[in-house]
Formats: structure tokens, C-alpha cells, sequence
């Protein structure tokens, strides 16, 4: 029996995140394997990966034990550090990282959209509201979609990797539903904590959000399922387009073909 509700949360939400990252390091390290580099880089890629996801994870951790991010009605939020940073360094790590590149090409589909079955723990807010302890206008439409996108992420991954009719486009819709999910989530979780801009649930304020230990969703697991979001559509694209690519080449060997054959 927990002694506090505050330690079921620290639990609840520590477990979750360290599955996680346990989870996507044993995905980067089978995506490395089987991207086309030396031995040797991958040997380095993996520790770079390693270093980069553990020290957020850890540096996540520490500012929101802290307080770093704690909403208070006199204090600018901070929490939109720890969710946009993380966002914008990874999109521009991506786009100038070859290796990086190499790696979502190589990790499978399934993997980036099932490891976000974590989304399902998203439930807690359901719990809380009806608990009393987070407004409705967040825990609502955060609850029930963060558990919808993550009960749907590892059918949806199955069907992609079994390659059934039709599994691209529900791969690319399940990525905008959570997309739009995180977006709704993040826009009423600011407007509904404690700061100088609060506009919502003012007899309510949503404390919890941005308070340890459920502050570590925003800081850490929200800006993480953005960029296995945007990880996911980029690689649909770049199957897309070497699929596209792969048409033409055989249309123009049909059409030499039939121009030697006089067919």
C-alpha cells in the first residue's frame, strides 16, 4: 500500500519513463545494427544516442524535482522550456545528422509508432479528475486521447509491419491524431496551471501538471512522443518516396525492354 498519493505518482510516472528509454535504447541498438555503417560508428552511435536520451532523461528529472518548472500565479511559466527545447534540438539534430538519418531509416516502423503504447498511462488524469484533483478542461480531452493514441499504437504497428492493405495511411492518421492530441493537451495544460496568464479552470488551477511528478510528462515524455511523431511521418516519407523511385526505375527497364525486344 503506497504511502501517499504522491508516491503512487512518483512511481507511476518513473516506471513509465524509464520503460520507455530502456525500451527505444534497445530499438536504437537494433536500428544501428542494421543501418549500413562500420562497426566502429555504430559502436559510436549507440553511446552518442545513449548520452543524448539518458542525459535529457536525467537532466528532465532533476530540474523537475527541483521545482524548476512549478507554475505559481506570480511566476512566468517555465514548463515550455523542457517541452519546446527538446523539440527544436531534436528536429535540427535530424536535419543536420547524417548517422541519425541512417538510423530512423533503418529502425522499423513498428517500433517508432508501438513504443508509444506509454500513451495508454495517460489515463491518470481521468483518475485524478474524478478525483477531484485536476480540472476537467485538461484531464478530459488529455486523458482520453493520450489513452486513445496509445491503445491503437500497437495494433496499428502490427498492421504496418505485416504489410496490410491500407496500414500506411493508418499509420500517418494515428501520427496526426497524436499530434493533435499533444497539442490540445499542452494548450489547455498551460492556459489551466497556476501563472500570470492562466485562463482556465481559475477555480481549479492544475497544479499537478507542472508539479513533481507528473511535471516529468510535459518535460520529458510529451516533447519525446512529438519527435517519435515527426520520426514516424519522416520515415513514411522516405519509404514513400523510394517506393516512388524504385516505379520509375522499372517503368524506364520495361521501356528499354520493349524498345530492344521491338515490343
Amino acid at each position: 500500500m503506497m504511502n501517499s498519493p504522491t508516491s503512487f505518482l512518483t512511481i507511476y510516472v518513473l516506471v513509465a519513463s524509464v520503460a520507455t528509454v530502456i525500451t527505444l535504447l534497445w530499438g536504437m541498438r537494433a536500428a544501428i545494427s542494421r543501418a549500413a555503417l562500420p562497426a566502429r560508428e555504430q559502436r559510436r552511435s549507440f553511446r552518442a544516442g545513449t548520452t543524448l536520451l539518458v542525459g535529457w532523461f536525467l537532466a528532465a528529472l532533476s530540474l523537475s524535482w527541483l521545482g524548476f518548472f512549478q507554475g505559481t500565479p506570480t511566476r512566468i511559466p517555465t514548463v515550455e522550456f523542457g517541452l519546446l527545447l527538446p523539440i527544436i534540438a531534436g528536429v535540427m539534430f535530424y536535419w543536420r545528422s547524417a548517422v541519425l538519418t541512417r538510423i530512423i531509416a533503418a529502425a522499423p516502423q513498428g517500433l517508432l509508432v508501438g513504443v508509444q503504447l506509454y500513451r495508454v498511462l495517460g489515463i491518470i488524469f481521468l483518475v485524478l479528475f474524478f478525483g477531484g484533483a485536476m480540472p476537467g478542461v485538461f484531464a478530459i480531452p488529455a486523458g482520453t486521447g493520450d489513452f486513445a493514441v496509445g491503445l491503437f499504437a500497437a495494433p496499428i504497428a502490427l498492421a504496418y509491419a505485416r504489410g496490410l492493405r491500407g496500414s500506411t495511411g493508418l499509420v500517418r492518421a494515428w501520427n496526426l491524431l497524436g499530434l493533435t492530441d499533444l497539442a490540445v493537451a499542452v494548450t489547455t495544460g498551460f492556459l489551466s496551471s497556476p501563472s500570470p496568464i492562466q485562463s482556465l479552470a481559475v477555480d481549479n488551477p492544475n497544479t499537478l501538471i507542472t508539479a513533481f511528478p507528473l511535471v516529468m510528462i510535459p518535460a520529458f515524455l510529451v516533447p519525446l512522443a512529438v519527435l517519435l511523431h515527426l520520426a514516424s511521418l519522416a520515415k513514411l516519407g522516405q519509404t514513400e518516396a523510394s517506393s516512388m523511385s524504385s516505379a520509375r526505375s522499372s517503368s524506364v527497364a520495361i521501356v528499354e525492354v520493349r524498345s530492344l525486344t521491338g515490343h
